[in-house]
């Protein structure tokens, strides 16, 4: 007879979920562009960020262009979030060192006028790149620095619609950061099985009636990542067909949760980056495809509580009908792996994890992971996540 006690103190696994500089998936990360900010953010002062661990500020000059660097002045260590944007830069608050957005020192106002030290002085920087409404940063090897991605679901311009950019934990309830490691996040996507248990059963079908129904699921690798298909059969002989994607190497393409009644193929219009703040802090960057109403953008449902927002319960019902946030967060700051026992539903996590070794392993052999562009003319990533009623073979 056993209890609890005397068990040993597994840990994480430390090479997937720690993304500091040096570690093995923050070389991963910085192999790829990172959306940092908003543009809408980029105002009068500059913004302080933190992403894969550094702490960082990320600002606009006069001219227009983005910049980020290093939060500490490299002359005294003074952060540069009380410093003043100015037309060619950001100055030091402490002794007006004054730095462009690729970090070269313009200005010394304190040293002699005929001083030329500013010319080897280099604040550290990370190249920006803005994209529909959001700014990312290229925190890697410059050698190693990829052609910047375009995606299909953002460049298609049907009439009728818009692109909006956001920061809110898209879909998954809880604000802006989310206290817990960014792979619980992202394998949750691989993870259809727990809609038809914590999204209905449990917590009160949070989205659409169909989506209540267990799926049959296969999981097949994407030139950028992999996919999940999930086929649902309807009442009425037909087939909802689901397919949601993950491309390395933290973005997630999740279609609409309110779909699942009308025939024909409906695009997914969300496209999120889950982006580590640090190794136990988590923030979503998205971008929207969202229909227009008089001019207005319609946004797509999110989930429901007996009708209400999840920002809208109270304690006692987040602990009677929980969600995503509540299930990935209390899996602690980082999860415990070593303790997990993982089941044949849960295939999609196992091939998300040996799909983030591999492209670990690339990167520790000098090679481009999987999904990294090098070719400015296949710069168009191209995506298949998506919502589709069809008829069952062998029905008319």
């Amino acid at each position: 007879m056993e209890s609890g006690y005397g068990r040993p103190r597994p840990s994480h696994n430390a090479a997937l979920t720690e993304v500091g500089p040096g570690t093995p998936a923050g070389e991963l990360m910085r192999r790829y562009w990172q959306p940092v900010g908003l543009s809408s953010e980029l105002g009068e002062l500059p913004t302080p960020v933190r992403v894969l661990g550094e702490d960082l500020v990320l600002f606009r000059d006069g001219r227009g262009r983005p910049g980020l660097l290093e939060a500490h002045c490299c002359h005294r260590g003074t952060s540069l979030e009380y410093g003043r944007v100015e037309a060619a830069g950001v100055r030091c608050c402490y002794h007006g060192w004054l730095f462009d957005v690729e970090g070269r020192c313009l200005e010394m106002p304190c040293e002699p006028a005929d001083s030329t030290y500013h010319e080897r002085v280099r604040q550290p920087w990370y190249p920006c790149r803005e994209y529909n409404g959001l700014v990312f940063a290229y925190l890697g090897p410059l050698a190693r620095m990829p052609v910047f991605p375009r995606y299909d679901l953002v460049e298609e311009r049907p009439d009728g619609t818009m692109v909006l950019p956001d920061a809110t934990s898209y879909g998954l309830g809880g604000g802006v950061v989310l206290d817990c490691n960014w792979l619980q996040l992202y394998e949750n996507v691989m993870d259809p099985f727990h809609v038809a248990v914590l999204h209905s059963t449990f917590s009160g079908g949070q989205f659409s009636s169909v989506m209540n129904l267990r799926p049959n699921v296969t999981w097949e690798p994407t030139p950028h990542g992999m996919s999940s298909t999930q086929l649902r059969e309807l009442p009425d002989g037909r087939t909802f067909r689901r397919v949601t994607q993950i491309l390395l190497p933290n973005i997630r393409i999740v279609p609409s949760v309110g779909a699942g009644e009308s025939d024909g193929f409906e695009r997914a219009g969300h496209i999120g980056w889950i982006v580590p703040i640090d190794d136990t802090h988590t923030r979503m960057y998205s971008l929207l495809r969202v229909p227009l109403r008089d001019g207005q953008p319609v946004f797509p449902p999110r989930a429901r509580y007996d009708g209400k927002l999840w920002s809208e319960l109270t304690d006692a019902e987040h602990h009677r009908m929980p969600g995503d946030k509540e299930a990935q967060v209390s899996q602690g700051p980082i999860a415990i792996h070593a303790n997990e026992h993982l089941a044949t539903s849960d295939r999609g996590v196992i091939m998300t994890r040996r799909m983030l070794k591999a492209a670990i392993d690339a990167v520790a052999r000098g090679d481009d992971p999987a999904g990294v562009v090098r070719d400015p003319a296949q710069d168009l990533v191209t995506t298949i996540a998506g919502n589709a009623v069809v008829a069952t073979a062998g029905r008319s």
